[in-house]
């Protein structure tokens, strides 16, 4: 790990093992909200590919796809990705090809990147592919497997895929118990690939960027430009602090927060934000994000149980609101929603969007009006409105959006500049022109902190602020004249 250290140095930065935390990255120097901390390209990749979907290996694009004429199973956007790939797919391709065609329906992407690693792994020991010290199979050895902590069931699992590694691979010295450790790395340690717009792509191991801890406070943020892993600064992260990235949804209460990071990586979280938990700050904001609102529609106050638990008081003005009422709503909203989610195919957008709102009318007399759960059902009634071109009303829905992520995400934060940006494209495509100024400058302010300004998604952004500036300029001379 030397080598490492002495890479992370160049960079102001160093490798440190921090009590309950083990392996961190702390700052050498200062970095500021904007800067790259580190990049770092995946170990190994591969898209989300299913039965009806497929992207190509290389840059995980839908356009002008063909399938590997050998394998059957992968597929490339064109000659210069195939070419890019060649060294690895080569054998990849040679070991898939050796299936019969029901056994290559098993090979699901997680399979796939598991059979990448150990051929990416021969070909560098054959230095077919070049080791750096940020790209070598000992980073990998070195990432946390928390094996002592997996169940039973899942270890069956883990041994199942790596059963059919090992015959994929064909190769006698590979240990069983080491895929298996493998397996379990990537739950912990792997990342969805998303693009600029935070839409996942596909799964990629970058064993320096798992160093990185998590913190539902976070100082810095993890973006993709391609397969590229950016981790920027989004605050002034001082020397020799901590850097951390989120791992979670971070609008959450601290327990289902807690909860997800149990679940899914294996340790309890005790960032400043965890550490307030059952504390009146904490309680209030679980209250607000997902519990009920007053019955009162002019108060903003947040319901706690009551002692006697046959009610909701409300925290501001005391009135309470019947337990039974709730869950009479509750069970109603459920109801609902398990039917909504068979109506959301592409030929039933308009039935599911009516339900979508019967969902939000029952949510709105509920639920607090900065709940997580009536915020999540404008999403998806954003995405079909949006599929559908109804641009007014999906316009109307973003606006009700916005306060929601403003209070719960950090100010620099992708997800409110992408909220921002879509309320943006909306203004402008309905001749809002001064409202699209306001929302691309304020979506612009936050993701040029978070993406940087040099990738095409953000000067495509900073381009149509331009545009739109030009457009009100012209049309206040075309008054003045």
């Amino acid at each position: 790990m030397e080598e490492l250290q002495t890479s992370l140095q160049a960079r102001g930065l160093t490798l440190s093992t921090l009590p309950d935390k083990g392996r961190s990255l702390i700052t050498a120097k200062d970095f500021y909200p904007g800067e790259v901390i580190i990049s770092q390209e995946p170990y190994v990749c591969v898209p989300n590919n299913s039965l009806t979907e497929q992207r190509c290996d290389g840059c995980f694009s839908k356009s002008n796809l063909k399938k590997c004429s050998a394998c059957q199973v992968v597929w490339y956007c064109g000659s210069s990705c195939q070419k890019l790939e060649w060294k690895l797919h080569r054998l990849e391709c040679q070991a898939l090809a050796k299936l019969d065609k029901e056994r290559r329906k098993s090979v699901t992407p997680t399979i796939r990147m598991m059979v990448k690693l150990y051929l990416r792994r021969k070909l560098q020991n054959e230095n077919v592919i070049p080791v750096t010290a940020l790209d070598n199979y000992n980073l990998v050895e070195a990432l946390v497997s928390h094996m002592s902590d997996i169940d039973e069931k899942q270890l069956v699992l883990y041994a199942q895929m790596a059963n059919l590694v090992k015959l994929i691979l064909q190769c006698p010295d590979i240990n069983i118990k080491e895929i298996a450790e493998n397996f379990s790395k990537f739950a912990c340690n792997a990342h969805t690939i998303c693009d600029s717009e935070l839409r996942p792509l596909g799964t990629g191991l970058y064993p320096v960027v798992s160093i990185i801890n998590h913190s539902c406070l976070p100082n810095a943020v993890l973006v993709f430009e391609g397969r590229l892993a950016v981790v920027r600064a989004v605050q002034h992260i001082p020397k020799d602090s901590e850097v951390s990235i989120s791992y979670v949804e971070t609008a959450a209460s601290t327990i289902t927060r807690q909860k997800t990071l149990k679940e899914q990586y294996l340790f309890t979280c005790t960032c400043p934000r965890c550490i307030k938990v059952v504390q009146y700050d904490d309680i209030q904001e679980s209250a607000i994000l997902e519990g009920y609102r007053c019955r009162d529609n002019g108060c903003s106050g947040f319901l706690l149980r009551e002692s006697d638990e046959k009610g909701f008081v409300c925290q501001h003005c005391g009135l309470i609101r019947n337990k039974e009422e709730i869950r009479k709503a509750a069970n109603d909203i459920k109801a609902l929603s398990d039917k909504a989610l068979k109506s959301t195919s592409p030929g039933n957008l308009q039935e599911a969007i009516i339900l979508y709102k019967n969902i939000e009318r029952l949510q709105k007399e509920v639920y607090h009006p900065f709940s997580i759960n009536l915020m999540r059902t404008r999403e998806k009634l954003f995405e079909m409105l949006m599929q559908l071109e109804e641009w007014k009303e999906a316009l109307a829905v973003c606006r009700l959006t916005i306060p929601v992520y403003e209070r719960f995400y950090p100010g620099f934060h992708p997800l409110l500049g992408l909220q921002y940006y879509s309320c943006g494209k909306l203004e402008w495509l309905l001749g809002e022109t001064d409202d699209a100024i306001k929302s691309f400058t304020k979506a612009v302010d936050i993701l040029r902190i978070t993406h940087g300004t040099n990738t095409p998604f953000m000067k495509e952004l900073l381009m149509k602020l331009e545009e739109a500036r030009a457009e009100a300029s012209f049309k206040i001379s075309s008054r003045e004249d």
